[in-house]
């Protein structure tokens, strides 16, 4: 059954159902734990299509491929890639570029991102460079002719400032089709933001967090458009071997099916405790996106910070993010803790600001702790 035509809620429900990938006309999607697969005929060998047939399960395995598939669809791309974390998504995707290429990345990013691309820099002789994904004009000054990508994270980490994709994507691409818009779409995932569409080249998600949305897996996924993108993101793929194995590959793929709805209550939840967070006198300022479960505020008095954690019951004091339960984070001290203290108060990201992943639970709940752990 083809699924492009149908909408995205259809699309994830029916996920699985009706694959040819099983030939007994199971409606869930099977777990294939094998490593390996028996060939046919010797001559067989010789024509072997990795695509098509199955031999070892870095390469290909059904389970991992159904929930590829279904991460092409989601994201309108052309091909899908199922890894081991949100981090293995970043490396495979710059496994594309060599010594001395030179990448632009917007300013406020996740802090691994950050503490990877400083491995790049040291390691690797990759060039980064920073913009602050809105002023166009200094865009434009620092791509040159060695400048290979766009790396956009959109709403940002934490501070959730949001960069048109569309807008950035055709600037770029009229200056150089060749460079690569890449967009990490971890928070507002395609229900809300669907970069490839909006021209953007290469899509990455930190698959443990909305995507699973249960905080019991790790998971990246790339996600590219053009066939020749494809190709050289298979090859490196199957090189490294950095896959998802095949049970969490079916926990992701059975969580996807209930992405819509999960993303709707965490976007109702998220916008109520906005309102109140915006009429609380022990709050500054309130970082919202307009959609979705990530919120970021500062607490005026910082020395309350302990007090605050101390009084918390139902949200949890640790990181990650997306899951059913509700969880607050300190990044300066947590998630962005490597990168240098000048550059995290130039950005915002100082020791009174907190992060709320907003959970599925009653936003009545999740409102009254924060006025009690606000007090």
């Amino acid at each position: 059954m083809t699924l492009e035509k149908y909408e995205i809620e259809t699309l994830l429900a029916q996920a699985g159902n009706h694959s040819p990938e099983d030939p007994y006309g199971t409606v869930a999607t099977p777990i294939y734990l094998s490593s390996t697969f028996r060939h046919g005929k010797l001559s067989d060998v010789d024509h072997f299509d990795y695509e098509k047939q199955y031999a070892y399960s870095r390469m290909a395995n059904p389970t991992r491929k159904v929930l590829e598939q279904t991460l092409a669809l989601l994201e309108e791309g052309t091909k899908g890639f199922a890894l081991s974390s949100g981090m293995a998504a970043i490396e495979l995707v710059f496994s594309l570029f060599k010594s001395g290429d030179e990448v632009i990345s917007t300013n406020d990013l996740y802090g691994g991102t950050f503490r990877y691309f400083d491995h790049l820099s040291e390691h690797y002789n990759l060039n980064f460079t920073q913009w602050d994904g809105k002023n166009n004009n200094e865009l434009v000054k620092k791509i040159t002719a060695k400048t290979v990508a766009l790396w956009i994270e959109t709403p940002s980490n934490p501070t959730m400032k949001k960069t048109d994709i569309a807008e950035i994507s055709a600037l770029v691409h009229e200056i150089n089709p060749d460079i690569k818009v890449i967009v990490d779409n971890t928070f507002y995932t395609p229900i809300y933001q669907k970069p490839l569409a909006l021209g953007a080249d290469i899509v990455v998600h930190s698959a443990t967090k909305y995507l699973s949305g249960h905080n019991d897996l790790l998971g990246g996924a790339v996600i590219c458009k053009g066939t020749k993108i494809a190709e050289s993101l298979t090859f490196n793929f199957n090189t490294t071997g950095t896959v998802l194995d095949p049970f969490d590959s079916w926990l992701l793929l059975r969580s996807l099916k209930t992405l819509p709805l999960r993303m709707r209550q965490h976007t109702e939840n998220a916008q109520a405790i906005v309102k109140f967070l915006q009429n609380s006198s022990a709050v500054s300022k309130v970082l919202y996106p307009g959609e979705g479960g990530m919120i970021s505020f500062y607490l005026k008095d910082k020395s309350k910070l302990a007090l605050f954690f101390d009084n918390l019951k139902i949200i949890s004091f640790a990181e990650s993010l997306g899951g059913i339960e509700s969880l607050v984070t300190l990044p300066a001290k947590q998630t962005h803790h490597d990168m240098p203290i000048e550059q995290r108060e130039k950005l915002g990201i100082t020791d009174n600001l907190l992060r709320l992943s907003t959970g599925l639970e009653n936003s009545k709940d999740l409102i009254d702790e924060l006025k009690n752990a606000l007090k």
